[in-house]
């Protein structure tokens, strides 16, 4: 049972959404008889779906939360029905990022846009767990002022983006006009995005489309999956560029742009990125080498990006290379 019916404080902030005065909240909870014998934090994460388990195992390390008046700190102690449970929820930051210095690889600039090369491990804006030294940050003290509020207070200028662990090239917008007419070209599928994956596995067929709604996981909120109802359409189109012994380096092309799709879509045909933490092979080939066996990040990079000059109206195309890690990888499995 919870007492707060007002437990949606980790739901992201709509973009114009003014920085939050609000000093926290307090939500208590009598444990019933489903979290017998659970552990605290996935009891909790149940009885209150608007908090995820790992941001009630952050509050329970922070000692936000107290057990029948004595604080706990344990998030693998067993829960019992009965148990009073307080959870003080800390109130929400700053929804305005602040600008940072953080050296960016710009590939294109004029007065209306950027394109840029984003290394894999830079979040694109902030969010919950990465609150600054994010993309929007660092763009924020390229800009300056001309950046502010283009797109919304928390993603200025952003028109589309990358997973943190994805590299590669992204399209930013400088004005309000050039935002519009990327976010429009994004929309209508004219600004075209291609992608290098390696992927583990031998694809039967050469070139394949892919197609599946994706939406969340009903087993893992964090994570998406192809659904049956519900979802949005997502559409891949694959090529194999270059056959390994136990992988494959493939050119994707996004038709839509979902979260997660190309992750998700490779995964789904049973040829998941290399180095994937949420969609990768469980078990890996013995034969694969230990470069590929231990890739830190989902072997993912942007390689390519076409859209009309959101002024003139000129087709601009621009490529980037594998980076050092994935460059490394597929001669290692060469």
């Amino acid at each position: 049972m919870v007492s707060d019916a007002d437990i949606s404080d980790d739901i992201e902030l709509d973009d114009e959404t003014p920085a939050s005065s609000d000093p926290g909240r307090r939500i208590e909870i009598v444990l019933d008889d489903t979290a017998q014998g659970q552990r605290l934090d996935r009891a909790l994460a149940a009885a209150i779906p608007d908090l995820s388990r790992v941001r009630v195992q952050a509050m329970l390390a922070e000692g936000r939360v107290t057990r029948d008046g004595f604080p706990i700190a344990d998030a693998s102690a067993r829960a019992k029905p009965g148990q009073r449970i307080v959870i003080a929820i800390p109130p929400p930051i700053d929804a305005i990022p602040q600008a940072q210095y953080i050296p960016l690889n710009i590939v294109f600039e004029d007065d209306e846009m950027l394109v840029i090369d984003k290394p894999a491990g830079l979040v694109v804006h902030p969010g919950a767990g990465n609150p600054d030294r994010t993309l929007v940050n660092a763009l924020l003290a390229h800009c300056g002022d001309q950046l502010s509020g283009i797109g919304g207070v928390r993603r200025p200028g952003i028109v589309h983006r990358l997973d943190k662990e994805t590299s590669g090239l992204m399209v930013v917008a400088k004005t309000d006009r050039a935002h519009a007419a990327l976010s429009d070209q994004l929309q209508s599928r004219s600004l075209k995005r291609i992608y290098n994956a390696v992927v583990w596995g031998r694809p039967m067929s050469a070139t394949g489309r892919i197609e599946g709604n994706i939406g969340r996981s009903p087993n893992d909120r964090k994570r998406m999956a192809l659904v049956p109802h519900g979802g949005r359409p997502a559409v891949t189109h694959y090529r194999l560029l270059q056959l390994f012994k136990s992988a494959s380096l493939v050119e994707c092309r996004l038709e839509t742009g979902r979260t997660h799709q190309i992750r998700v879509h490779m995964a789904h045909i049973g040829h998941p990125l290399i180095g994937d933490p949420a969609y990768g092979l469980k078990r890996l080939p013995k034969d694969a080498p230990v470069s590929a066996k231990s890739f830190s990040r989902q072997a993912l990079h942007a390689t390519q990006v076409t859209f009309l000059h959101p002024l003139t109206k000129m087709e601009m195309c621009y490529s980037s290379n594998v980076p050092s890690d994935m460059a490394a990888l597929i001669a290692d499995l060469s």
